[in-house]
């Protein structure tokens, strides 16, 4: 692949810690140029998120930043908006989340920017939406997490509520909007026109909410925790071993009857509380503690290699640490050089004809990009 998907599109970003930046930084390692505009008292609140890295910035900028260039505009003030415009000119999309209401104070909402740029795709990104009562609410990861049940089912079954360790919401709605934005591309590319494009933390969040809403909706499920374990299926879990745990997915009853055979258990196919799907759930009580007692008697390393000869998937439940040496996950390559410095951030996860898509360039500096 010679030319990146994205080369010679423009996208100019209003980009603030996560989300935005995010999707700012899948179009930049997709080819895009991504001009990043930020204020002029310190630019995006995350080059401060934390310890000092490179350059005085934290990781964090460095991650969610690379590949783009840095503009700064006073948007408070009418030559700002006015350089705004004249950059937006040339632009395909413009992507912002900045907090509810403040595009339309600063004269540059959906409706004002859109008519004066027919051809622009505006990427709004809110916290609750664009409609209902709680348009104007601002709202960040943690928070949309536990207001659209994502921690009431995270956890294990007698804890508290658990946030997700993930920026799950952010980095989800930066991948949506990246979605939205493609899609009104391929539109635009039929009718010449751009147009808006909606997303929001509170539709991610309740998209991964999914399943367990369309459950108790439709079926009056009400879910409850499972740790690592899961809802239809047993034994489906994590179960500690000598020396570390190990994850088992028994999806079916045949991969059950090769796990029995393995566990020297056979009698526990013709069990009627064990022998299918369905009775294991109602009697998990009884047959979990067994398994997690003989799954103790051997290491993790063991386990791994007589589950994988059976045919029982399984993985080890691994650090960061543990990943960052694994084979598979050096094999992918993806962790990624970035040009010009002594560090390596993962890429995206995906790949053209083989390739993993390359970082062009670092995060830029405060104001390095300069208006013609």
């Amino acid at each position: 692949m010679t030319a990146k998907p994205l080369s010679g599109i423009k996208v100019v970003e209003l980009g603030q810690v996560l989300a935005g930046p995010f999707a700012g930084a899948i179009f930049a390692d997709l080819g895009a140029t991504v001009i990043k505009v930020e204020k002029p008292d310190g630019g995006d609140d995350a080059r401060q998120m934390g310890p000092a890295f490179r350059d005085g910035d934290a990781l964090i900028f460095k991650d969610f930043n690379r590949g783009k260039r840095s503009l700064v505009l006073d948007l408070k003030a009418p030559q700002g908006v006015a350089a705004l415009h004249a950059e937006l000119s040339d632009a395909d999309i413009l992507v912002h989340n900045l907090r509810p209401g403040a595009a339309d104070q600063l004269g540059i909402g959906a409706a004002a920017v859109t008519a004066r740029h027919p051809r622009l795709i505006y990427c709004e990104m809110g916290a609750f939406g664009h409609a209902g009562p709680l348009r104007e609410r601002p709202g960040y990861e943690p928070l949309l997490q536990a207001y659209c049940g994502l921690s009431s089912i995270t956890g294990d079954p007698d804890g508290p509520p658990v946030r997700m360790g993930a920026s799950v919401v952010d980095q989800g709605t930066g991948m949506w909007t990246v979605i939205g934005a493609l899609a009104a591309l391929a539109e635009r590319a039929r009718t010449g026109r751009g147009g808006v494009v909606n997303t929001s933390l509170f539709e991610t969040a309740t998209m991964w909410a999914g399943q367990k809403l369309s459950g108790w909706i439709n079926k009056g499920e009400v879910p409850v925790r499972h740790a690592s374990g899961h809802p239809s299926f047993v034994p489906y879990q994590g179960f500690d071993t000598a020396d570390g745990p190990v994850l088992i997915c028994c999806g079916n009853d045949r991969l059950f009857r090769k796990f029995c055979a393995l566990l020297g258990c056979p009698d526990w196919t013709t069990d009627e509380r064990f022998a299918t799907n369905r009775a294991r759930l109602r009697h998990q009580a009884e047959l979990l503690p067994q398994i997690q007692r003989l799954l103790r008697e051997k290491t993790r390393a063991e386990w791994l290699a007589a589950l994988e000869a059976a045919g029982v998937p399984c993985a080890p439940i691994n650090t960061v640490q543990e990943l960052a040496q694994d084979a598979q996950f050096q094999a992918l390559g993806q962790m990624r050089p970035v040009p010009g410095e002594d560090y390596a951030l993962v890429g995206l996860p995906i790949s053209f004809d083989g390739a993993r898509p390359a970082i062009d360039r670092p995060a830029p500096s405060l104001g390095e990009y300069h208006q013609d």
